[in-house]
């Protein structure tokens, strides 16, 4: 089964399997067939995180294709003249916030370890549809629309994505990307060299040091010396089931285990979905993950990040016990869990966009991967057909605080900047496999996948009711966000009446997740509900345009 962002995305996917291929070799297709179809969310030209589990060998990977800041990146690099962060949008368009991309390295980097089907074959379906033309679909269109103006300032992405006079182009309409076929074409036949080295590299290093006013750091020694980094996966438990992800960098699996965590001390299961308590006491447990966030995460290469003590089962009832049902906590202050340091509060903004990729092949691989260029339609500088990314903004802008305590996420040569996506692999108590589960949507990622997972646990949902149930949130401020258009908007008065600040918002989630149905082993896996016995469900956001499909 494949579930991902785009249809076309799922169909190169959804053939590679047919063709015995593996979880890998369908993840590949997807990702390249996203850089044509859902080019503003993720693609070549951004980076990667990748949960692989080896059904052979029963062991689980998390591959770090993350972007790196360029070796001639300086903590202050975001600072204007008056040493305040620069306006978001002003360091993110541009070449300033572009970061050495790392998906095609981490994609030959797992193919060669868990591909069955010819690297070549792979990226077939993309290089036909990028020469032949896609039609532009009704969410790339309104991404079209909204960020037209800015797009119309960059001059190459212009000419792609607009008409002449800057007119948008409309969904319906036929997209042809030669310049990408050939790109594809030259990765396909000579691996990832033909992007870090040569006339691609040399292309992305030129739209990046040529920008009028905003001209970025990347050189080709940085495309060069680009390396994929082997993670060890950081686990916990919740109700019996174990949930891991990727470590630092990433601060999104830490941020979902930690909510989880402080959850497991309190009843969930009794609040029904959508309610006042339920709304309330989640969102409290979101306050404490994302103040702990903000302060002790970043590239654990470069900084010390207390993992352990942020996990430890002592320190999270410590944590939960400061909900109260009756009243918000507010603005969350961070704890201090066991091997933290001083360090200052993160100014990252993460603006919300990704894309995210679930799979089971027939060998008993899984896959969950969560893919970026960061902002919509990125750095907005491109090349060779495809988008670079906007990685860098985000680090912190800000190195340090006002008492001067350095911020862990601070830019610095060669690190990787934190993220919160979290693809993550739910293992029962036997450590089978019981689901992959992911979502696009910048920093509130986390809360995407965290409100999933209770669905599944808590209130028993299958995965497509899981993902549809709506969507809210807070982190460390006191806003608590309620998803537009469904009955969480009904809950303003009465979160209002607990201390809350409600604000009624469309909140997008990208979320697509694949889940066992049925008994494992005699007894109830994640899904009991549905009769079927020994198989698998998918389920695919119906906020954005993605779908799951599967063969029997």
């Amino acid at each position: 089964m494949v579930a991902a962002a785009n249809p076309l995305a799922v169909d190169a996917g959804f053939e590679i399997l047919g063709k015995g291929g593996s979880a890998v070799d369908a993840a590949i297709a997807v990702q390249i067939v996203l850089t044509l179809a859902e080019p503003q969310s993720s693609g070549i030209g951004g980076g990667a995180f990748l949960m692989h589990y080896d059904g052979a060998a029963k062991s689980l990977m998390a591959y770090d294709g993350r972007e790196t800041a360029p070796a001639a990146a300086t903590p202050d690099m975001f600072l204007g003249p008056d040493q305040k962060p620069l306006d978001i949008r002003s360091a993110i368009v541009g070449g300033l916030s572009v970061g050495t991309p790392g998906v095609i390295r981490l994609l030959e980097r797992a193919h060669a370890r868990h591909g069955k089907l010819p690297w070549a074959a792979l990226f077939q379906r993309a290089i036909t549809l990028a020469e032949n033309g896609f039609t532009i679909s009704p969410r790339l269109e309104a991404l079209i629309v909204g960020t037209a103006k800015s797009l119309c300032q960059q001059p190459v992405a212009a000419a792609y994505f607009l008409k002449p006079g800057c007119e948008p182009r409309r969904a319906g309409e036929t997209l042809k990307n030669p310049e990408l076929a050939a790109t594809l074409r030259a990765i396909a036949k000579n691996g990832a060299a033909a992007f870090y080295t040569g006339e691609i590299a040399d292309a992305i290093v030129k739209a990046v040091h040529s920008h009028a006013t905003n001209p970025g750091r990347l050189s080709l020694e940085d495309l060069k010396n680009y390396s994929v980094k082997e993670r060890t996966p950081v686990c916990g438990t919740y109700r019996g089931l174990k949930i891991c992800g990727m470590p630092p960098p990433n601060s999104g699996t830490l941020a979902v285990l930690q909510t989880l965590g402080i959850l497991e001390h309190h009843p969930v299961g009794a609040f029904a979905p959508n309610s006042l308590d339920a709304v309330h006491l989640i969102t409290e447990a979101y306050r404490l993950a994302y103040a702990d966030r903000n302060k002790y995460v970043g590239d654990a290469d470069f900084v010390s990040v207390p993992v352990a003590g942020m996990l430890d089962a002592a320190y999270l009832k410590q944590r939960s016990s400061l909900i109260r049902m009756d009243r918000t906590m507010g603005a969350a202050a961070p704890g201090v869990p066991a091997g933290a340091e001083p360090r200052g509060l993160d100014s990252s903004p993460e603006l919300p966009s990704t894309s995210h990729i679930s799979i089971i092949d027939r060998f008993g691989n899984a896959i969950a991967m969560t893919t970026t260029i960061e902002s919509a339609f990125g750095s907005m500088q491109m090349t060779r057909g495809f988008l670079l990314n906007n990685q860098l903004t985000d680090f912190s802008l800000s190195p340090s605080d006002a008492q001067g305590n350095a911020v862990a996420n601070r830019v610095e040569p060669g690190k990787r900047p934190r993220s919160s996506m979290s693809p993550i692999v739910i293992f029962s108590g036997n450590d089978a496999v019981e689901g992959v589960i992911g979502s696009p949507g910048g920093s509130n990622i986390i809360q995407y996948v965290t409100k999933t997972v209770i669905g599944l646990v808590d209130w028993k949902l299958d995965i497509q009711r899981a993902i549809d149930l709506p969507n809210f949130g807070a982190q460390a401020s006191t806003t608590t966000e309620l998803e537009k258009g469904t009955p969480l908007s009904q809950l303003q008065e009465s979160l209002k009446a607990r201390g809350h600040n409600p604000v009624v918002i469309d909140i997008n989630s990208g979320l697509q997740g694949i889940v066992f149905n049925g008994l494992r082993n005699g007894r109830p896996a994640l899904l009991a509900r549905d009769p079927a016995r020994g198989r698998w469900a998918g389920g695919a956001d119906p906020r954005r345009e993605g779908l799951a499909k599967g063969h029997r």
